[in-house]
């Protein structure tokens, strides 16, 4: 018996111990290829959309709201006034640049994909999430409040919108995972009004967030796409370079040359992290007001983490491209590990 027993318990471990090497080997060369946080929101998104497709949408258009979420994205109304601002930015810039930079030609990739690409995965990411809260969180969603007239709501809905999204952006300067999908757009070192389209795709889902308000009012209003388009034109002219300050009025509102302190290349980027409305930095103490000396500061990111088409001595804008939206999921680099201020923190 002990002849026959001993070689069992020595053999037993080696086969086990070989499995958990290979195991551990194969999670450390995957870990080695890909940024598997990253991946969750791959995951998260398809999860998302699966449940609503699944679901239906829950009973939305989804080719009507694709439509109207592009009229909002690209419509008339938005390309006339990104026009009119580039006009602006020409006339009275922050900072001289040609007028074909390679920044502004990498933006206008990033147009491109906003208006194609992207807009079907937002709609999808959108329709999905509003199903997939309304039936987990019923109550959430409030009745109809005679008393209250809808333009009192629509005010609420977008103040409220404008504060999450400030939240969801603290966030993405906060969780590295976040990071590494939203250092795209601060690697802009042309900034123009085009650089409000210069996002990851995936970006979005962090901004989900920002559907809640709308979600709970619903019944008792819902934002016009008209607002949604002025919306978006504030939130593109702060990115324009273009040296103007509100004065008094930047105590609420954000301007360039507010917004540019944001993409600042030498100093923390967790500051001015306003959409439309600054009284959110104020209240948490993440207001820099413009100088003199910020408004011509230059923008992007310290040591160039991420490639960037400035970087070579051609820009190679289709490779640039690709690399760009593939970084998120690189393996990370000890530069890329969050500080207690500025990016990736």
């Amino acid at each position: 018996m002990s002849v026959v027993a001993e070689p069992v318990r020595s053999l037993r471990p080696a086969p086990v111990e070989r499995t958990r090497g290979r195991a551990n080997g194969k999670r450390l060369a995957l870990s080695s290829r890909v940024y598997l946080p990253a991946c969750s929101i791959v995951v998260v998104a398809a999860v998302l959309i699966g449940t609503g497709w699944a679901n239906r949408w829950g009973g939305a258009d989804f080719a009507g709201s694709m439509a109207s979420l592009r009229v909002v994205v690209v419509g008339p109304l938005t390309l006339a006034i990104i026009g009119v601002f580039l006009i602006v930015e020409r006339l009275h810039p922050a900072q001289r640049r040609p007028l074909f930079a390679r920044g502004y030609r990498q933006d206008l990739l990033y147009t491109v994909l906003n208006a194609t690409l992207t807009v079907p995965l937002v709609t999808a990411l959108t329709l999905s999430f509003s199903e997939v809260v309304v039936r987990s969180l019923p109550w959430l969603v409030l009745a109809r409040i005679g008393t209250a007239p809808r333009w009192v709501a629509i005010a609420v809905i977008f103040v409220a919108m404008d504060a999450c999204n400030w939240f969801a952006h603290l966030a993405n300067h906060r969780v590295r995972m976040l990071w590494r999908f939203h250092e795209l757009h601060h690697s802009q070192e042309d900034m123009s009004v085009l650089t409000v389209f210069r996002t990851h795709p995936f970006i979005h889902v962090s901004y989900l967030v920002a559907l809640v308000p709308g979600i709970v009012l619903v019944a008792n209003g819902a934002l016009p796409t008209t607002l949604l388009v002025i919306y978006g034109g504030v939130v593109a002219f702060a990115h324009s370079n273009t040296n103007l300050g509100f004065g008094p009025l930047e105590r609420v509102f954000v301007s360039p040359n507010y917004h540019r302190i944001h993409h600042q290349l030498d100093g923390p980027q967790d500051v001015n992290l306003g959409f439309a409305l600054t009284i959110w930095d104020q209240m948490f103490h993440r207001a820099v007001f413009p100088t003199p000396e910020t408004i011509r500061t230059d923008t992007g990111l310290a040591g160039r983490p991420l490639i960037v088409e400035q970087a070579a001595p051609r820009p190679h804008h289709l490779s640039v491209f690709a690399a760009q939206l593939v970084a998120p999921f690189r393996p990370i680099k000890q530069r890329d590990v969050p500080s207690p201020r500025g990016p990736p923190s």
